[in-house]
């Protein structure tokens, strides 16, 4: 081969690798050429489409629609979101005080806030608001509908009253005010002899911890020996109120909960930190496919630890962990940016693969989820939430679910409370009692109470009053979760909500159970 031809090879050989490391030079990273893409777009948008579009819908379009793309848990906080999303967390808001529910098309009141501007302006149970600053509330659910009775410090609204009794609705123009938003909002003994006490957990916010630990000094002063602790429909919130819950009731030095993310900044293990006077508590908790996040760090904390039982149904399954970033000063994203994994190591995040099915709470057969083990060598699963130690599945009869949905547990509870029933006129009220005396042939309302036949029957006879349809070859079936509803309703009218909790707490067949078990957990502290 000839001088020149050897080096018209070497040229040829080394061209395309010249090409390649150039052109890997100059390469555009992939992020930035999907940023050049979209604002191509925006681009073509704004100058050639043929109707002119709202530049902010079209912006928080395209932040959902990434964010949609990572898993179901990663989300958009705009200006809304984020104020909803400010008050759960710190648990105050700017409203009127009042708590709201949608039955059929009206929104009903189901009780105001002592203290609060609606409460101060007597806005009762069983108000049914009609219009929002002029707005008919009929196509609104309950969430549209407190958005709007929410707003700014010191604004006002003007709420339109339907009351029974008058002929015709009324407006009230209300400020707004702070409202405390409890997440314990009730604890009670469930039983006095046994010393049982019952706390609900609503949600995890800045104040959860410290809320819980007054509860717990309430019911330590009336004897507690145990707690059932009721963490059903709670979907979470903060890790480090979770974190601080676990820490109540774990001896020092216990693992409460790791995460683990791509970046390393992420991995932290937690461990309790405090020595607690509750930590030979015997502890319950109640789960349900509601309890999600948060609630699922302590509830596996407390079950991999060999600390307490767990009662109900397999929770959500919601094992990631996310970081808030903003990205101005009223928006904000929230990001997944770890994974938990309990003490024992196991993964509590469902697989969202098919999201329909997650949507849906299906979970992964037992045999092909991971499997664990507690301190004490007791077997847990992995992949698809908490599965309690003591299952209780429940679910109302149709004929129970139609008269919630209508109301009419709820309307009769107040009829009852006003005398407006053939059966109540026999009655009088603890506030009505005088020198402790009662009317010749009426019975002193107390907690002694029971839902029998006759209110059962008076209960009908109002329902035929509304014009609701029902089968009445459904009623038997059901009759045991009406009378417990009806009882609920007619004491939270004529006592309170708190009490209306109680009395249906001590009939809720997953508060049952976890009494039945109790001993058992007993036995779990002593053995520890």
């Amino acid at each position: 081969m000839t001088q020149t031809s050897k080096k018209l090879s070497l040229l040829v050989v080394l061209f395309p690798l010249l090409f390649l490391v150039c052109r890997s030079s100059v390469a555009v990273d992939p992020w930035q050429q999907g940023v050049n893409k979209v604002l191509n777009l925006t681009g073509l948008v704004q100058k050639e489409y043929f109707e002119e579009k709202d530049a902010r819908k079209l912006t928080f379009a395209a932040i959902k629609g990434m964010l949609d793309t990572l898993d179901p848990h990663s989300y958009f906080l705009d200006p809304e979101g984020s104020r909803t999303f400010t008050e759960d967390y710190t648990g105050k808001y700017y409203g009127l005080g009042i708590q709201i529910q949608k039955q059929e098309d009206r929104l009903v009141v189901i009780a105001p806030i002592e203290g609060t501007p609606a409460w101060r302006l007597g806005i009762q149970p069983g108000d049914v608001i009609t219009h929002i600053d002029g707005e008919s509330t009929k196509p609104l659910s309950s969430t549209e509908a407190m958005l709007k009775l929410r707003g700014e410090k010191g604004t006002k609204v003007t709420i339109t009253i339907q009351r029974e009794g008058l002929d015709k609705p009324f407006d009230l123009t209300i400020t707004r005010e702070e409202i405390p938003l409890k997440s314990v909002p009730y604890a009670f003994m469930l039983d006095d002899q046994k010393k049982i006490g019952y706390i609900f957990i609503r949600n995890f916010g800045r104040n959860t911890v410290d809320e819980l630990e007054e509860k717990l000094e309430e019911l330590s002063e009336q004897g507690l020996a145990s707690l059932i602790l009721d963490l059903r429909g709670n979907t979470g919130g903060p890790v480090f109120q979770a974190v601080d819950m676990a820490d109540l009731f774990l001896p020092r030095g216990t693992k409460i909960v790791s995460m683990r993310g791509r970046n390393p900044a992420y991995n932290r293990d937690f461990y309790a930190s405090q020595d607690n006077q509750y930590e030979q508590l015997p502890l319950v908790i109640l789960i349900n496919q509601g309890t999600a996040s948060a609630s699922e760090i302590v509830a596996g904390a407390i079950m991999d630890n060999d600390r307490g039982l767990i009662v109900g149904e397999d929770s959500w399954g919601k094992g990631l962990v996310q970081t808030v970033f903003p990205l101005a000063s009223d928006m904000a994203v929230a990001i997944t940016t770890a994974k938990y994994l309990t003490p024992s190591g196991r993964e509590i995040q469902r697989d969202y693969s098919h999201l329909e099915d997650y949507i849906l709470a299906k979970r992964a057969p037992e045999e092909k989820r991971e499997v664990k083990y507690t301190v004490k060598g007791r077997k847990v699963l992995g992949q698809g939430g908490i599965t309690p130690d003591y299952e209780v599945k429940t679910s109302y009869k149709p004929l129970t679910v139609e008269f919630l949905i209508r109301g009419a547990f709820f309307s009769y509870g107040r009829k009852f409370s006003q005398h407006q029933t053939r059966l109540s006129r026999n009655y009088v009220f603890p506030q009505e009692v005088k020198n402790g005396a009662s009317p010749a042939g009426r019975k002193i309302f107390d907690e002694k109470f029971e839902v029998g036949p006759e209110v059962l029957k008076d209960f009908l006879e109002y329902v035929e009053t509304t014009g609701i349809k029902y089968d009445l070859s459904k009623l038997s079936e059901a009759e045991a979760e009406i009378r417990n509803e009806l009882k609920r309703e007619v004491f939270s009218a004529v006592f309170s909500l708190e009490e209306g909790i109680k009395v249906f707490r001590q009939t809720d067949p997953v508060v049952l159970k976890a009494i039945e078990v109790m001993p058992e957990a007993v036995r779990f502290v002593k053995n520890s």
